[in-house]
């Protein structure tokens, strides 16, 4: 302020002091002190009574009083000047303009007095009002908010930009302690210490400090994202107090909030589509995938009639049926024929997710939720979303944990492990079991209400035992796709190694039979099958293999078979008169769909003769 008064007024012709708020004299212009005969050291620390003749006699002192503490301005007041270093000599008298002045420096305020003789007073107010002006204007130009503080802590100006981001005005603030205004807390409210206060640092240290990711505290008391500077302020080498300059970030951190988000959602559809390539992939090399389900025995055919009836519903079904009858093949086949058959098939084994795993793998979890959880996780409900979900062992989710997923069922919402958000879910639920739940909800091992959930649409699939006619062509596609599979070169069933097949009670269902085809391949070294050594130790079964025909046209080759079947179809077909569908058509009498006749009518090039 010292500096900034000697720019303005001290080449000024009139008289000119600077007063602290206590009236001592801070600084005289050169013209005071020449007429007052100073040195520029001695005009420092003079009392305003030394000033003027008649201070002590008038109200003056008041009226300065009042310029310190209301605000208020001298306006062309009659006073007699000291002169010549209190001499005897006349006093000057004219006229004395005051006003006050906000300052950044130790004192909250500064006054100015202006002093001119009769002639030339209104020359000494224009200049003080100039003063005045060119000080405002500096701090309201700012766009950022600006505070001042002293010593203490306490503020001594504000800038209008201030008033504007947080609605504190000047006569809030002036004279308080800035930190218990605006900056008392956290963001989470919580305390926070004014001795850890960076803006009083500044005041402490003489460093410059900075706050980037803090709130300043309106008026209507939501907290204002902040970023800030506190810059000290000395004088003579003393810190006298610190300057202020914030900046509203609220916008900023909006933006970035917005930022964050998208770029969580991004992340969370790049996981979901890692997710569902890597289902595709499994679905291309699963090497049990028939293509169709395979086989004509009418109690295959009550479980066809069952898929195509579901199919298209939305019900939840639950596949029942021993181990390695194809309950997979199934869900397979309900979803393939689906409104859902362009989003995932998603399957989950239910028996092999660990107990406290069960919720990140069938939910999700965030990272950082668990231990070990380094990573987002998408669970197998989102990876499924708007498709089919398959939870194969369902009978072996643990009592205690069925609950969440009856949760699921019926609201169709989850929360991901470690995250309060809510997922809602749009998914069908296809499960399956080799055990009688029934009986384990009267055990009390299965839930009744998740069993009622599950089973609105229960397809029990027969045993291999109950499917005799499908065991041939089962085995004669096992037989055709593991040889090329394996790159060996094509192989035949006999008759009597179908007799066999057929006789063989089949625990296993159609895995065990897949399995003895695959073993028997290996097993084999020339032209002729060796099932022998790879059927299971049964009588009956080993006596058919001991006695290997001989005979050339014992063999049953694929060309054979397809020779055969052509010769049935052309059979059935004359006797139903060419008719393929109702009663009494050639599919009836062969047992089979119209479409499969006709697609086979198509394969083998068989048309009604003219």
């Amino acid at each position: 302020m010292i500096d900034t008064f000697k720019a303005l007024f001290q080449g000024s012709p009139w008289f000119v002091a600077l007063m602290d708020d206590t009236l001592i004299c801070r600084e005289l212009n050169t013209t005071w002190r020449n007429y007052l005969n100073l040195a520029t050291t001695d005009a420092v620390a003079l009392s305003v009574e030394k000033l003027f003749a008649d201070l002590h006699e008038s109200a003056l002192r008041n009226q300065i009083s009042q310029v310190v503490h209301e605000g208020h301005t001298i306006h062309e007041s009659p006073v007699t000047l000291f002169e010549k270093n209190h001499s005897t000599q006349s006093p000057q008298k004219g006229l004395l303009s005051a006003w006050r002045i906000r300052s950044t420096h130790d004192k909250p305020i500064w006054v100015l007095l202006a002093f001119s003789h009769i002639p030339g007073h209104n020359q000494a107010s224009n200049e003080l009002r100039r003063l005045k002006t060119i000080h405002e204007l500096i701090l309201n130009a700012a766009g950022e908010g600006v505070y001042g503080v002293d010593s203490q802590g306490n503020t001594i100006f504000v800038n209008e930009a201030a008033t504007q981001i947080l609605g504190w005005h000047a006569a809030d603030v002036i004279g308080k302690p800035l930190h218990d205004i605006h900056h008392h807390s956290y963001p989470d409210g919580s305390p926070y210490p004014s001795s850890e206060c960076p803006i009083y640092a500044a005041i402490k240290d003489g460093k410059v400090h900075h706050g980037d990711d803090e709130v300043f505290w309106h008026t209507d008391g939501t907290a204002v994202p902040v970023e800030y500077t506190s810059t000290p302020i000395r004088e003579d080498g003393k810190l006298k107090g610190a300057v202020v300059i914030f900046r509203d970030i609220t916008e900023r951190k909006k933006n970035e909030q917005q930022r964050e988000t998208a770029y969580e959602q991004i992340k969370i559809l790049k996981d979901l589509l890692e997710h569902e390539r890597n289902y595709l992939r499994d679905e291309i090399n699963i090497t049990i995938n028939f293509g169709e389900i395979i086989g004509e025995s009418q109690a295959l055919k009550r479980t066809l009639m069952q898929i195509e009836a579901v199919a298209k519903m939305p019900t939840n079904v639950l596949i029942l049926g021993e181990s390695g009858v194809g309950k997979e093949m199934v869900a397979r086949a309900i979803h393939a024929n689906s409104s859902r058959t362009d989003k995932p098939l998603v399957k989950v084994n239910c028996a092999f997710i660990p107990k406290n795993l069960f919720e990140s793998e069938f939910f999700g979890h965030v990272r950082g939720s668990f231990t070990g959880a380094h990573r987002d996780r998408v669970g197998r409900f989102q990876l499924a979303a708007g498709g089919t979900l398959f939870l194969d062992e369902i009978g072996e989710i643990p009592l205690d944990l069925q609950g969440k997923l009856l949760r699921v069922l019926q609201e169709h919402e989850f929360e991901r492990v470690g995250d309060d958000k809510t997922i809602k879910i749009d998914v069908r639920i296809i499960a399956a079991t080799n055990r009688n739940l029934k009986a384990e909800v009267d055990a009390g091992r299965f839930r009744e209400d998740l069993y009622y959930r599950l089973s609105v649409f229960p397809i029990e699939v027969p045993p291999l035992r109950e499917r005799v006619k499908d065991i041939g062509p089962l085995a004669v596609h096992f037989l055709n796709s593991i040889c090329t599979e394996l790159g060996h070169e094509p192989l035949s069933l006999t008759q009597q190694q179908l007799d066999s097949l057929n006789k063989y009670h089949w625990p296993g269902n159609i895995r065990e039979l897949k399995n003895v085809i695959e073993r028997a391949v290996i097993l084999t070294k020339g032209k002729r099958l060796r099932l022998d050594l790879a059927m299971p130790d049964h009588n009956e079964t080993r006596q058919a293999s001991v006695s290997l025909p001989t005979a050339e046209t014992e063999f049953v080759t694929d060309a054979i078979f397809r020779e055969k079947e052509q010769i049935n179809m052309h059979a059935a077909l004359r006797q139903a008169d060419w008719r393929i569908s109702g009663i009494g058509g050639a599919a009836e009498l062969l047992g089979i769909k119209p479409s499969t006749l006709a697609y086979r009518m198509k394969l083998y090039g068989i048309k009604k003769p003219d």
